[in-house]
């Protein structure tokens, strides 16, 4: 279910339906979806998770049965000792059990909201039904566990850097702190761009998006806010096909973009052809032509472009 409604804002008050007029002010567009009607369903052993897209975000409802344990239902299919997605979201019943990557254990209560980091443990605590929403760790609209997509879509990496350098003049227990608040402070940006976390590797991100304007614009907001708090990133941005599963995407795309972001500068954001050509024409910014570039391990050269707002 796709409903849109144009709300009419004028110095007199709000109107709905408002036809468009010199006095109209701003337009906003609302999009409503139903989770009655869901765009994909996932089934796995004790639970079903229903998915819709809004504003290229995935919202999951995950609806997970007494006994069900991301240890025995999940860690099978993902292959992994914890849970690696990112989730934000809010417990509408039932309780939720969390055990943290330092071990810290809590339950998550009705209405309480959460904000959960990769590498988490979580089981449905107590003998009532477990329901949540959660609108950061959408997997995708898989119709099956493992079943794979293909899909075009905007790739986005990041990286710190000098992050060596810099991690063995702060120390261990000074650099895992600043690790900690770039990591807080990627993850609130990207999510209102419309962003998903696909994996995380040190101090690199790797973030999809719908389109390649968002994930330009991401990008350059990402390195302003961390260059407020003295981090220096280097981001680069590849749109592609690529093969997509329930945690993860794979595909030439992908090792594209890796190495996008390798020939990237300090604080610089630099996109494939591919990527220029789809944002080409947005207001607010700049494309500068770095040359054509052999990138490793791909087979032809690309051409490269650095991004800038217009100043």
């Amino acid at each position: 279910m796709r409903a849109a409604f144009a709300w009419g804002v004028e110095r007199g008050g709000l109107g709905r339906g408002d036809l468009p007029s010199r006095r109209l002010r701003a337009l906003i567009v609302v999009e409503v979806r139903d989770f009655g009607e869901p765009e994909a369903v996932v089934r796995f052993p004790l639970g079903v998770t229903y998915q819709v897209r809004i504003a290229g975000t995935v919202i999951s409802r995950h609806i997970l049965q007494p006994g069900w344990s991301w240890e025995e239902h999940a860690k099978p299919q993902a292959g992994t000792d914890s849970c690696e997605l990112y989730h934000r979201g809010i417990v509408i019943r039932g309780r939720m059990g969390v055990r943290t990557e330092g071990g810290e254990e809590l339950v998550i209560e009705p209405n309480q909201v959460f904000d959960l980091m990769p590498q988490h443990l979580t089981w449905v605590e107590g003998d009532e039904e477990l329901e949540m929403v959660d609108w950061a760790g959408g997997a995708g609209f898989d119709t099956q566990m493992g079943e794979e997509n293909r899909a075009t879509i905007t790739i986005l990496f990041t990286d710190i850097v000098g992050s060596t350098v810099l991690a063995r003049k702060a120390g261990d227990v000074a650099w895992k702190r600043t690790l900690s608040m770039h990591n807080d402070l990627v993850r609130s940006v990207f999510v209102g761009f419309g962003g998903r976390e696909v994996n995380t590797v040190g101090d690199s991100f790797l973030i999809t998006f719908d389109g390649a304007e968002r994930a330009i614009r991401c990008g350059l907001a990402l390195v302003d806010a961390l260059a407020a708090i003295g981090i220096a990133i280097r981001v680069g941005i590849h749109s592609g096909e690529v093969v997509l599963s329930s945690d993860d995407i794979r595909g030439v795309a992908v090792h594209t973009a890796a190495r996008v972001v390798d020939q990237a500068g300090a604080g610089e954001v630099l996109v494939s052809g591919s990527t220029h050509d789809l944002a080409e024409g947005a207001t607010g910014l700049t494309f500068d032509s770095r040359g054509r570039f052999r990138l490793k391990g791909l087979e032809r050269e690309r051409e490269l472009f650095a991004v800038a707002p217009t100043t």
